[in-house]
Formats: structure tokens, C-alpha cells, sequence
């Protein structure tokens, strides 16, 4: 006769029913049982796959920003030597703007031109009857520039500048009070005769050869009469054009008029040079 197998309680071993064939695991037994799920693997996240996207994205961005980086430095270098060459050039107070344009600045300055660069210089003084009229600002525009070996001097192959020259520093240089006239092309002067009383009379400004800003077409203001000791004294100071001398060599003064603050030179030209000193 075939014998029945006993029936068993499986027991846990802290005295806890289980239920091996329950897949709540509730247990049956009497005991008090204990829950358990069944084995989950843990979730995968992205997290590992964000990681190296974010590895190649970052470098990637300063395999980009690297060669950026070192142009700039570059042409911040250029920058505040030419900077300095100018200064000592020109003897301005302070170093002027430098702007070099282009990228990459690292093959033009291997290539030993610079395609374009942009100075803005202020206070350019006058120097005797070499200077006679200081420049309040100049504003260089250059083209295909490059400088000798010893940075002795540097030469453009084109320029355009813009020269602003104010009243007061007029005044100075002719020796009478220099105002805004009527018309673009027109200033007034006022001097005060040996007699005691104040002429004043509006002259046209026109380009000169030789960089040099002349006067004509006199008229005095007002219905009186100019006496023949202001009319002398006006002749005698604007008889001679006032020469800008201190403008790089190789730029030519293609235009005059007047603001409101003072005078707007134009000027242009090949071949533009700058000294060291």
C-alpha cells in the first residue's frame, strides 16, 4: 500500500509562516506572518546614459571656446602694443582704443598683416609752431596694417580718419574767441580792437593743400561798418591756413565743417604711416 506523504508546516526560522504557494506572501500558517515580494531587479535610470552625453557636450563646447580663447588673447596683446606705439607716437595722455577686427586674429598676425584695426585716440596735444591746433579725438579706420621689425613704425595700405578740433583750442591758436557760425561751412570770430570796442565777423572754412584748414569770404555781423583797425586785425589772423600737423603722415584732408562743439575734419589716404616717435 502506497504511503501518504506527512504533511509538513513550513516554518520560518524566527517561528513565521510562509506560504509558498501564495504570491501575496501572506502566509497560511497560524503564525504571524511576515510579507515579502517577490525579487524585482532594480530600475535602471538614465542617469548613466546622460553622463557621457554631458562628457562629450562640455568638451566638445571647449574644443570651441579654446581657440576663441586664445585669439582673443592675441589681439588683446596687439591691442595694448599698438596702443602703446601710438601713445608714445603721438604723445597723448592716455593710451588710445584699439579694436582689431577679424577672426582668426592668430593667422593674420602669423601672416604679418592685420585685415582691419580701429583707433580712437583723444587729446593729441599741439607742439609749438609744429602743432599749432591740439586734435580733441581721432578716429583711425585702418586697412591691411603692418609693422616693421623693430616696431619702429607701423604702415597701412588704406585709412579713413575723422579729426574733431574744438573752439577753445581755435581761440588759442588764432588769438580770438572762435564760435559755431550760421551754414555748415562758417565760424565766428570775435576780437576786441586796440579802441576798445568788439568786432565780429563770420568766415567760411575750406580745405587747403598740405592738410591745412583755410578761411575766406569774410562778413561781418550786424549793419556796422568794420573799421579799418578790425579789418586789418581780422585779415592778419586768418591770412595764413592753419596746418594740422599732427595727423599720420599719409592722410590727406578731404573735408571741413563745422558743429556745434567745433570743427569735423575728414581725411584719407594710402600708404599710411605711423612712428614710434
Amino acid at each position: 500500500m502506497h504511503r501518504s506523504q506527512p504533511e509538513y508546516d513550513y516554518v520560518y526560522e524566527y517561528g513565521h509562516d510562509y506560504d509558498y504557494g501564495s504570491n501575496t506572501g501572506t502566509g497560511t500558517g497560524t503564525g504571524t506572518g511576515q510579507a515579502y515580494e517577490p525579487y524585482q531587479p532594480p530600475r535602471r535610470t538614465r542617469r548613466w546614459r546622460r553622463r557621457p552625453l554631458a562628457i562629450a557636450a562640455a568638451s566638445a563646447v571647449v574644443l570651441v571656446l579654446a581657440p576663441v580663447a586664445v585669439d582673443r588673447a592675441v589681439a588683446a596683446r596687439i591691442e595694448s602694443r599698438t596702443a602703446q606705439a601710438f601713445q608714445e607716437g603721438m604723445d597723448t595722455p592716455l593710451p588710445p582704443k584699439v579694436e582689431v577686427h577679424g577672426f582668426p586674429v592668430l593667422a593674420q598676425a602669423a601672416s604679418g598683416t592685420l585685415d582691419r584695426v580701429d583707433i580712437t585716440a583723444h587729446d593729441i596735444p599741439a607742439d609749438g609752431s609744429d602743432r599749432p591746433l591740439p586734435v580733441t579725438e581721432l578716429a583711425l579706420e585702418l586697412e591691411g596694417l603692418t609693422k616693421s621689425d623693430d616696431d619702429s613704425e607701423a604702415r597701412a595700405r588704406s585709412a579713413e580718419a575723422t579729426a574733431q578740433l574744438s573752439y577753445r583750442d581755435m581761440s588759442n591758436a588764432l588769438g580770438m574767441e572762435i564760435s559755431q557760425g550760421y551754414g555748415a561751412d562758417r565760424i565766428r570770430a570775435s576780437v576786441l580792437t586796440p579802441l576798445g570796442f568788439e568786432v565780429t565777423a563770420t568766415t567760411a572754412v575750406s580745405v587747403a593743400s598740405g592738410n591745412r584748414i583755410a578761411f575766406k569770404d569774410f562778413k561781418v555781423a550786424g549793419r556796422v561798418a568794420l573799421p579799418d583797425v578790425g579789418e586789418k586785425l581780422l585779415d592778419k589772423a586768418f591770412a595764413q591756413p592753419i596746418e594740422l600737423r599732427n595727423i599720420p603722415d599719409g592722410l590727406h584732408l578731404r573735408s571741413v565743417t563745422t558743429t556745434a562743439n567745433g570743427l569735423t575734419a575728414h581725411f584719407s589716404g594710402k600708404s599710411v604711416t605711423f612712428h614710434r616717435s
